[in-house]
């Protein structure tokens, strides 16, 4: 178990509670890149985006995978949902696409105590169509940049975090 899992998906997939969980099975750190940008910058990702524009932050996004790639190892890594797209992703360790139709994952975060602010954080579930349409356009680029995949749909973290450690 020397190299980092690198957990990628549509926003709202469950990345971050999945890292969190793994942590606690595998001992190993987790850590966010989208908290990373945030940290460093002094930023949400949101002002990000709305002040400096999308191309601004995926060069942050790279920055951080440079940065992971020299500094950090045997570590949980859950990233933003297009972080996939870093130049040198499968240098960082094994990638793992968190998979669920948009559908499946509206209905998690619904289902979620903090659902309604879980949403209005990502501005976009907010507009199904254009959800949907960024999810059609980004799937095959997830299967293509992921070593594994899991589908993620109706299950709990807890099963999901099971199958991702059988593959470790």
């Amino acid at each position: 178990m020397s190299e980092n899992i690198i957990l990628i998906g549509f926003m709202g997939v469950g990345k971050g509670r999945t890292a969190r969980e793994l942590s606690i099975r595998t001992g190993r750190f987790a850590v966010d890149t989208d908290d990373m940008i945030e940290s460093l910058t002094k930023e949400k990702i949101r002002n990000i985006f709305a002040d400096q524009g999308e191309a601004a932050f995926r060069e942050m996004e790279q920055q951080t995978a440079n940065w992971l790639k020299r500094h950090v190892s045997n570590t949980i890594v859950s990233t933003g949902g297009g972080f996939f797209m870093v130049k040198n992703i499968h240098k960082l360790g094994r990638v793992i696409y968190l998979h669920s139709s948009v559908e499946g994952i509206l209905t998690a975060i619904q289902k979620h105590p903090n659902g309604a602010r879980k949403i209005k954080k990502r501005p976009l579930l907010q507009d199904l169509k254009a959800a949907k349409e960024l999810y059609c356009r980004r799937l095959p680029l997830y299967r293509k940049a992921a070593d594994h995949e899991i589908n993620v749909e109706g299950k709990d973290t807890k099963a999901v975090t099971k199958e991702i450690v059988a593959l470790m």
